[in-house]
């Protein structure tokens, strides 16, 4: 049990508390057999090798501030449709790439959260500490993510990169989470599973931090203040 009294929990959303991957990956399919893409590539499996091979790449890229998200959304589908491609790929236009887009963002609402994150929720609501989202996300789905997954009215301050002017791990991010939340960097801890956004963004920014290693990240260059690889371990330590 940890002996230090934080007041206010920063926690990630998407792949912390919601299971973005595992959700991402139905909808994929959903929409890879609603546009009868099987028509026009090669292979199903590769289609979705590439892309999330693609978008993690796109989403680190995002994350230090090198492109848009504007570009992000696009690309993220342009790349992998053109690779995957039975003919040159002239079909994978802007605009389609973008009508491809729409219908994922659409299918990935869904209620599939992480193993015992409504668990971890309540219990930390019940030891009375604030709660606030800290996201990357997009602001058009994030709202309806929570909502479909029973979490909206569980946290007292959605921060959304969007609104930030600036995605984690800028400490721009990090500086107006704290003056959004009314909270101190001594009392805050950072919960997340992305090392380099939640992690080293935090703690380069003062505030403490949580690893939950989902992904089993064992080349940490700077350790974290905290390491869970699952989600009931937070409970043993907060």
């Amino acid at each position: 049990m940890n002996e230090k009294k934080y007041r206010d929990l920063f926690i990630d959303f998407d792949d912390t508390i919601y299971d973005t991957y595992g959700n991402a990956n139905m909808a994929l399919r959903e929409v890879y057999k609603e546009l009868n893409l099987g028509e026009r590539l090669n292979s199903e499996e590769e289609f979705y090798d590439r892309y999330w091979r693609t978008n993690i790449e796109l989403w680190g890229q995002y994350g230090r501030g090198e492109i848009k998200r504007s570009f992000l959304i696009v690309e993220r589908f342009r790349r992998p449709l053109a690779e995957t491609a039975k003919d040159d790929g002239a079909w994978v236009t802007e605009e389609y790439c973008m009508s491809v887009s729409d219908l994922f963002l659409q299918r990935c609402v869904k209620s599939g959260v992480i193993k015992g994150a409504h668990e971890l929720i309540d219990y930390l609501k019940g030891k009375g500490y604030r709660m606030h989202i800290c996201s990357n996300g997009f602001h058009e789905v994030q709202y309806k993510k929570l909502k479909a997954c029973g979490m909206d009215g569980k946290f007292e301050n959605v921060i959304l990169s969007e609104d930030a002017g600036a995605n984690k791990p800028s400490p721009v991010f990090f500086d107006y989470a704290l003056k959004t939340t009314g909270a101190s960097r001594e009392t805050t801890l950072m919960i997340g599973d992305n090392y380099n956004s939640d992690i080293l963004g935090a703690m380069n920014s003062g505030i403490d931090a949580l690893l939950f290693n989902r992904w089993q990240i064992n080349d940490l260059s700077t350790r974290p203040t905290f390491v869970a690889d699952r989600l009931e371990e937070i409970m043993h330590i907060l």
